[in-house]
């Protein structure tokens, strides 16, 4: 427990500390946002340690109540399914301000304030266990956010935030509603408490099956709208080529690394968890608008002249996968789902990160100012090939191993009944194979003999230690991906059991009982005793 309060309130308390140091103090400020940002990671790790990957349920869990009038409360715990997406914010976070080291440049305290705050917010949204406190979680989000976009931004920088803005507090009025009427409706109707209401996950997801279906896929409705703008799904991307281009580096790898799994992780947890019933209704037109968007998001791609246009158009063919993966209700599909959500946060991430270092040398992201480039910048040809692969999905880089579970995950589920998701999502990994291959050929390897790209520097040690960590993961997810699809297994395979019970009557997965773990901890004391 004390590692996860940790976790999340170790940034918080950095960026007020940060308030009260001198703005002239900028190395003390750099320095002070990435140490507290690599305890906060580090207090994760402890707590990953003590996860026990065998209990799907939700673990260290604190419960206080705040508001004793609505069953509101400081309720918070994690699962497998949110470890693996918390170790992602924590892992992404420290990487993404030391690139702010070399890439922000103007009003560091408040930049870096804004970044620890961000990363709270973050943490706040995968461990949250009370709707109250989650819609305070993803709201907060909303501010550094805006910020890091409007003041640190490009020249459109004003546009693209108020637009990512505007997008995401109108789908998050949905969702308030929805949690209200979701509150009410379980406190008077189900469980009937003394209040009338509550907000209490744990409580809700146990009987929120038995809302009546009229009632129940309004409320499927306006959860998933608010998440799938943060996804974003096609159609309701439009804002995020804007956010991406405009913001600074280190904000468009936190937009992709975290904050667009926010939407996915919530399609999850609670259209999934809440809402079981419309979700079987609804789980075909959603995947047909994620597959949408991963040919749509492909081939827009394939004609832009920008290279962060580009990634950023590349985010939403990507995410389809994931979406479609999420509700192809299967433990197959939904495992992939989550570590696609790393893998995407893990190579997009990279591919903005190297979009930055190039732009720091010569001041264009233009495709066609480039050429030749491997020859002068060899260390940088090879990080961003590695990054470029893994988003492709070649086999032994992390990539593949997620964009296969989803496509096997459709491709059996009983829920959509067709292959014909799979078969034509798969024609989006041919897309992001030509792409991206055609861009890192035009830009590493082109013939444009542009005097600007001959005397350009290689990757310097900040540089390196930014991407170092992140490609130490993409191919150990390749490799051996068992290691991070065991943590989420029994927490996904739970959520598939409640879904073939209500759907079909039994369920699918045998997990370990309690009598099961407690004899299991008896036989290990036993051998550790001889």
């Amino acid at each position: 427990m004390t590692a996860l309060l940790l976790t999340l309130f170790l940034p918080l308390a950095g960026s007020i500390l940060l308030l009260f140091v001198k703005r002239e103090q900028t190395q003390l400020i750099k320095t002070g946002a990435l140490v507290i940002s690599l305890l906060s990671f580090i207090a994760s790790v402890f707590l990953l340690f003590s996860f026990d990957q065998s209990n799907p349920g939700f673990q260290f869990v604190i419960n206080q109540i705040w508001v004793e009038s609505f069953d509101a409360g400081f309720r918070i715990g994690v699962d497998g399914m949110s470890m693996l997406l918390l170790m992602l914010t924590t892992f992404i976070s420290p990487i993404t301000i030391l690139s702010s080291f070399y890439s922000i440049h103007k009003r560091d305290k408040e930049y870096y304030v804004m970044m620890l705050l961000l990363q709270f917010g973050m943490t706040g949204v995968f461990i949250s266990l009370d709707l109250f406190l989650f819609y305070i979680f993803w709201e907060i989000i909303l501010i550094p956010m805006y910020f890091i976009i409007g003041v640190w931004g490009g020249k459109n920088r004003i546009y693209a935030a108020v637009k990512f803005f505007i997008f995401t507090v109108v789908g998050s009025l949905f969702m308030l509603v929805a949690i209200v009427w979701l509150g009410h409706y379980v406190g008077t109707e189900i469980i009937k408490n003394a209040q009338g209401f509550t907000t209490n996950f744990m409580v809700i997801r146990d009987v929120s099956f038995n809302i009546p279906f009229d009632i129940q896929k309004w409320m499927f409705l306006a959860f998933a709208l608010s998440f799938c703008i943060k996804v974003p799904l096609f159609p309701l991307h439009t804002w995020l080529p804007d956010a991406h281009t405009e913001a600074p580096t280190p904000g468009s790898v936190i937009l992709a690394g975290v904050l667009l799994k926010m939407g996915t992780y919530g399609l999850i947890r609670f259209n999934l968890e809440l809402f079981p019933q419309s979700a079987f209704a609804y789980a075909s037109p959603i995947a047909w608008l994620a597959v949408i968007g991963i040919i749509y998001g492909a081939l827009v791609s394939l004609v832009q002249t920008d290279i962060k246009k580009l990634v950023a158009y590349s985010s939403v063919s990507h995410l389809g996968f994931v979406v479609l993966g999420i509700f192809s209700m299967t433990a197959t599909g939904i495992q992939g789902a989550i570590i696609q959500m790393v893998n995407h946060g893990l190579t997009t991430g990279m591919l903005f990160l190297i979009v930055g270092m190039i732009y720091e040398r010569r001041h264009t992201r233009e495709i066609s100012e480039f050429g030749g480039i491997a020859r002068v910048m060899p260390v940088f040809t090879v990080f961003f090939g590695i990054a470029l692969l893994g988003s492709v999905g070649l086999p032994g880089l992390n990539g593949f191993v997620g964009e296969y579970l989803t496509l096997i995950g459709a491709f059996t589920s009983p829920f959509l009944d067709s292959w014909a998701y799979s078969i034509i999502a798969a024609s989006g990994v041919i897309f992001a194979a030509c792409y991206l291959l055609w861009m890192f050929q035009r830009v590493m390897f082109g013939t444009n003999d542009n005097p600007q790209n001959h005397n350009l520097k290689d990757l310097g040690k900040q540089e390196w230690a930014t991407l170092v960590p992140i490609v130490i993961f993409i191919v150990w997810i390749g490799i051996y991906p068992s290691t991070f699809l065991n943590i989420s297994e029994n927490s996904t395979k739970a959520l598939v059991n409640k879904l073939e019970l209500i759907k079909f009557g039994k369920a699918k997965y045998e997990l370990p009982t309690e009598m099961d773990k407690i004899k299991l901890e008896k036989e290990q004391n036993i051998l550790n005793t001889k």
